[in-house]
């Protein structure tokens, strides 16, 4: 493939990361994916024409906005052996619901962003859900995505935070200093934690999981309404996740040398 051919592709993903990212409170426009992406409107144009044309993205023009296509949505019910190795872990993440009675993700890193593979929610009458499944966040924004972000190298955690300092605006309360001290955090206790942080009225708990790296590639998180939190639910929730967690990783191993023999 030609340089120019890999540079288009480089660009169209980019840009459906773009239209996909959890940040926008709507589906963003083809200016914001134009500045986003740091590309010329006639470009983004372009991709944009191709990618809609496909089913990979969809143009509404009432709203002159942009959403991830029905295509990109078929494309990820494809089930591969990298797909069937988050079963065990989209499982633990029901348990965890169900046993602390909370809204509770797992996220996967993807760059520099974390993306929702799987939720599973409470039973409580408040229901707080920030981020569903599908969408992403830059890493250090939420709680999931700032045990990914601890787990990694300090010069690629000063390399995310420049990159998406420019965005921070858009959350409720949130900084490249605020986020260094959720790192340093998140690595002293082992949790990351986010109160009102990146949205106002939401506590939210996460810790990173070495599923299939030597880093961090996933994180189970919780999130709760803020004013019913306390230091004692919180630490039944930590008990609660780290069962849970080493439950997961026994069953594994207990599968993998079944498979041996």
């Amino acid at each position: 493939m030609s340089q120019e051919g890999t540079q288009a592709i480089r660009r169209a993903a980019a840009i459906l990361q773009r239209i996909a990212h959890v940040a926008e409170q709507e589906p963003p426009t083809l200016r914001g994916i134009s500045q986003a992406v740091d590309l010329p409107r006639s470009t983004v144009h372009r991709i944009l024409k191709c990618l809609t044309d496909e089913g990979l993205a969809h143009y509404d023009p009432k709203t002159r906005r942009y959403e991830i296509g029905m295509l990109s949505y078929e494309l990820g019910l494809a089930v591969t052996d990298r797909v069937l190795q988050l079963v065990p872990w989209t499982t633990a993440v029901d348990r965890v619901a169900a046993r602390a009675n909370v809204t509770t993700y797992l996220m996967r890193r993807s760059g520099m962003e974390a993306v929702c593979v799987h939720k599973a929610e409470g039973r409580t009458v408040i229901r707080v859900i920030p981020v569903e499944v599908g969408q992403r966040r830059y890493l250090g924004v939420g709680a999931g995505a700032t045990a990914l972000l601890a787990g990694l190298p300090d010069e690629t955690v000063n390399r995310v935070i420049a990159a998406v300092a420019p965005d921070l605006g858009a959350f409720a309360d949130l900084s490249p200093s605020r986020i260094r001290d959720a790192v340093a955090h998140a690595r002293r206790t082992g949790y990351a934690e986010s109160e009102g942080r990146a949205y106002s009225s939401i506590y939210g708990l996460g810790i990173g999981v070495k599923a299939h790296s030597e880093e961090p590639d996933i994180a189970i998180s919780i999130a709760a309404h803020a004013p019913e939190v306390n230091k004692t639910r919180i630490a039944e929730w930590k008990a609660i996740i780290e069962e849970e967690i080493a439950a997961t990783h026994a069953a594994i191993r207990a599968r993998a040398e079944m498979a041996k023999r």
